[in-house]
C-alpha cells in the first residue's frame, strides 16, 4: 500500500523558512523512482502546482515561488524535500505531496507575522 506523508509544516513569519518533507512507504524509490510533486490549497482557492522533481532529478517550479523554493529528493530514505525560503503571507496553503493517483494528507504552512 503506497502512503505519503508530509512533515514540517508551522507557523513562521514573513521573510522567514521552511523546509517540507514528503515521506514515502510502498514505492522502493531505488528500483523504482517516480516523479513527485508538490502542490498547494490556500483558504477559498484551487489546489494549484507548486514543484515536481522527475526521476532524473529535473525540477520545475511555478512562477510565483521561482527562485525561492528549492525541490530535491533522497532516493535512499525514499523521501522528497521543499525548501521554502523568503516565505510570503500569500504562500500560506495547506502543502501536500502527489505520486501518480496517490496524495498525502497535507501539512499546513502560515505564514504570518
Amino acid at each position: 500500500q503506497v502512503q505519503l506523508v508530509e512533515s514540517g509544516g508551522g507557523l513562521v513569519q514573513p521573510g522567514g523558512s521552511l523546509t517540507l518533507a514528503c515521506s514515502v512507504s510502498g514505492i522502493d524509490f531505488n528500483t523504482k523512482p517516480k516523479p513527485v510533486t508538490w502542490y498547494r490549497q490556500a483558504p477559498g482557492k484551487q489546489r494549484e502546482f507548486v514543484a515536481i522533481i522527475t526521476v532524473s532529478r529535473q525540477t520545475m517550479y511555478a512562477d510565483s515561488v521561482k527562485g525561492r523554493f528549492n525541490i530535491s529528493r533522497d532516493n535512499g530514505k525514499n523521501t522528497v524535500s521543499l525548501q521554502m525560503n523568503s516565505l510570503k503571507p500569500d504562500d500560506t496553503a495547506v502543502y501536500s505531496c502527489n505520486i501518480e493517483q496517490y496524495w498525502g494528507q497535507g501539512t499546513q504552512v502560515t505564514v504570518s507575522s
